[in-house]
């Protein structure tokens, strides 16, 4: 049967893994390399979804977790996310995973320990103790079956398998879906990381069988295995090869790790996966990473970054990132950037956003997450077209120079 997803190299760049491509989706063609909008809870937060193709969004990434808390009943009869935010636009999920096991990592760690006493559970059986069971609101725990966590928001009991996160995404009705995996904190040691990463290839295995053996969702969504294996190049080497070699759609590479671990080992990574296959880095998408995931053959990104720095007042610009607050841009009346062009940038100026954020005024955030995304996406753009034009490695050098972090 045909895929409800495939992807299409149109232009390679010598030297580097750099392509431009098109990834084609049930609700639209997304053209590559782009950023994807983070719409952890089916908002872009500040960002009307009319505004979407203005700025150039392609794609939005919800987040299965937080819609399962919130009331993923309601967003299914709306007709999946898409329709319940009000875009026609492709639209991905993902399996909340990250979301759980940060949790637990967030309350003491308890997500990097594995429970001797589960190790003898019964296949299939999921088992609670009664520390768990009181523990509302401050732990996630793993098990081979999948992780019990509780509610952040009224600290009720629930749980993830991977068969439970694919039928959640099936309700969501995104068209790319990813599999349940385990992300693992950073510091986690190399023993853990490997049993963590092995533990992920078998959700993925299952993850890829519950939704192929669902023949109308398989018909109308793509999933994608995620690359795990915290800041080891080797673990992340090895569960390349391992997931190339199931039947995904595309792949992600994710986990809770520091850029620097990552984006030095991207290249050898995205060699062990399909080249026909579009690769998706989960979290990391600020413009310098844009220009070194691309070069190392990612496609798509997705970052929460652009949306928090602007609520903060810290706007993106070609000479780097600015905190719009500080007192030299009182009586600046120049654009926030220049080069940009956005609707932000040609009817405001640095003075009129500072005022908004010294007031407390909801529309300076409004404003300078808008001018984020869209330096975002008009930079991916300019990437694009400097791959498919043969000058990237010009343009990047270029705007690194220019750029200071």
């Amino acid at each position: 049967m045909v895929r409800p997803v495939s992807f299409r190299i149109e232009k390679e760049n010598p030297g580097s893994l750099a392509r431009a491509g098109v990834l084609t989706t049930p609700h639209g063609e997304i053209k590559t390399p782009t950023f994807i909008a983070v719409a952890t809870k089916a908002t872009v937060k500040g960002v009307l979804p009319d505004r979407f193709e203005s700025l150039g969004v392609q794609s939005v990434i919800a987040n299965a977790y937080h819609l399962f808390l919130s009331g993923l009943e309601t967003v299914e009869k709306a007709g999946g996310v898409g329709k319940f935010m009000g875009t026609s636009l492709p639209t991905m999920t993902d399996s909340g995973g990250f979301q759980v096991f940060s949790l637990g990592v967030g309350f003491g760690k308890k997500v990097s320990k594995f429970l001797p006493e589960q190790k003898a559970v019964e296949e299939g059986v999921a088992v609670f103790d009664e520390e768990l069971a009181t523990s509302h609101g401050k732990l996630a725990v793993i098990d081979e079956e999948g992780v019990s966590f509780t509610s952040h928001l009224d600290g009720t009991l629930h749980r993830f398998t991977p068969e439970r996160s694919i039928e959640l995404q099936h309700q969501l009705g995104a068209d790319i879906i990813f599999a349940f995996d385990e992300c693992t904190s950073p510091t986690a040691d190399y023993k853990y990381q490997k049993e963590a990463m092995e533990r992920t290839h078998r959700w993925a295995g299952r993850s890829l069988k519950a939704h192929r053996q669902n023949v109308e969702k398989n018909a109308a969504q793509g999933i994608f295995g995620i690359v795990q294996g915290g800041r080891f190049e080797d673990l992340r080497i090895e569960s390349a090869k391992e997931l190339a070699g199931m039947d995904f759609d595309g792949y992600g590479i994710g986990g809770s790790f520091s850029k620097e671990d990552i984006l030095g080992i991207l290249d050898k990574v995205n060699r062990e996966l399909p080249k026909g296959k579009p690769r998706h880095l989960l979290g990391i998408g600020e413009p310098e990473d844009l220009f070194i995931g691309v070069a190392a053959g990612i496609d798509t990104f997705d970052c929460v970054l652009p949306t928090r720095n602007g609520r903060n007042g810290t706007l993106y610009t070609r000479a780097g990132k600015i905190n719009i607050s500080g007192a030299q841009y009182r009586e600046d009346f120049s654009p926030p950037d220049s080069e940009c062009g956005c609707s932000v940038c040609k009817n405001h100026t640095r003075a009129y956003l500072r005022h908004l954020f010294r007031t407390n005024e909801m529309l300076g955030p409004i404003l300078a997450t808008t001018h984020n995304i869209r330096f975002l996406t008009r930079l991916a753009e300019q990437i694009r077209e400097a791959i498919l034009n043969g000058n990237f490695e010009d343009f990047k050098e270029k705007f690194m120079c220019e750029y200071k972090n």
